[in-house]
C-alpha cells in the first residue's frame, strides 16, 4: 500500500525533535539536509515548517552577518507550553463566567413567559388585535380626504398658491406694460416671443 505522508503538525513535531535531540545551532541549509534523513520532512517543506514555528515562537532566529540561525531548547518550549496553558486556562475560566452569566440572564427571561395555555391565548389575541388594528387604520385612510382638519388644510394650501399666481400673473402685465411703452412692442409679439398664452388672467 502507498505510505502516507506525515501532516504539517506531525513534520513540526519532528523538526522540534531535531533542535532538543541535538540541542545545536542551526542554518537553514543545515536543517533542509537533515531533516527529510533523520525525521522524514521534504525538503521542500522545510523552510515552512521553520517558519511556522518561528511564528509561534517556538524556535528561536537570528541573523548573524549574511546568514540566519535557528534553535530551540527545551527550557524554552516548556516555558512556551506553560504561558499557553495558562492562557487557555484564562480563556476557559472568562468563558465559563460568561456562560454562566448568559444562563442566569436567559432563566430570568423565561420567568413569566412559560408555555402555558393562557400565554398562548393572550398571544394569538394580541396578533387579532394587531390585524384589527390594521385594518382600522387602512380605513381611517380611505375616508381621511373628508377629515375637517385636513380639508381645511387644503383649503388654506390652494389660498396661498392662488395668491401666489395671481402675484406672477400681476408682475407679468406689469412687464408686458413696460415692454410696450418702452420699445413700442405689440402684446401679440410679447406673448409670442415669451410663450405667454393669450388668455393669461388672474384666478379667482
Amino acid at each position: 500500500s502507498k505510505k502516507k505522508g506525515l501532516s504539517f503538525e506531525e513534520k513540526r513535531v519532528r523538526m522540534m525533535e531535531i533542535f532538543f535531540e541535538t540541542k545545536d545551532v542551526f542554518q537553514l541549509k543545515d536543517i533542509e539536509k537533515i531533516a527529510p534523513k533523520e525525521k522524514g520532512i521534504t525538503s521542500m517543506s522545510v523552510k515552512e515548517i521553520l517558519q511556522s514555528l518561528v511564528d509561534d515562537g517556538m524556535v528561536d532566529t537570528d541573523r548573524i552577518g549574511t546568514s540566519n540561525y535557528f534553535w530551540a531548547f527545551p527550557s524554552k518550549a516548556l516555558h512556551a507550553r506553560k504561558r499557553k496553558l495558562e492562557e487557555l486556562e484564562s480563556q476557559f475560566a472568562e468563558s465559563s463566567q460568561k456562560k454562566e452569566v448568559l444562563q442566569k440572564s436567559i432563566k430570568k427571561s423565561k420567568i413569566g413567559r412559560e408555555d402555558t395555555a393562557e400565554r398562548a391565548a393572550l398571544i394569538e389575541e394580541l396578533a387579532a388585535l394587531r390585524q384589527k388594528k390594521e385594518q382600522l387604520k387602512a380605513e381611517v385612510d380611505k375616508y381621511r380626504e373628508c377629515d375637517p382638519d385636513v380639508i381645511e388644510e387644503m383649503r388654506k394650501t390652494n389660498k396661498i398658491a392662488m395668491e401666489a399666481a395671481n402675484r406672477w400673473t400681476d408682475n407679468i402685465f406689469s412687464i408686458k406694460s413696460w415692454a410696450k411703452r418702452k420699445f413700442g412692442f405689440e402684446e401679440s409679439r410679447i406673448d409670442k416671443s415669451f410663450g405667454i398664452p393669450e388668455d393669461l388672467d388672474y384666478i379667482d
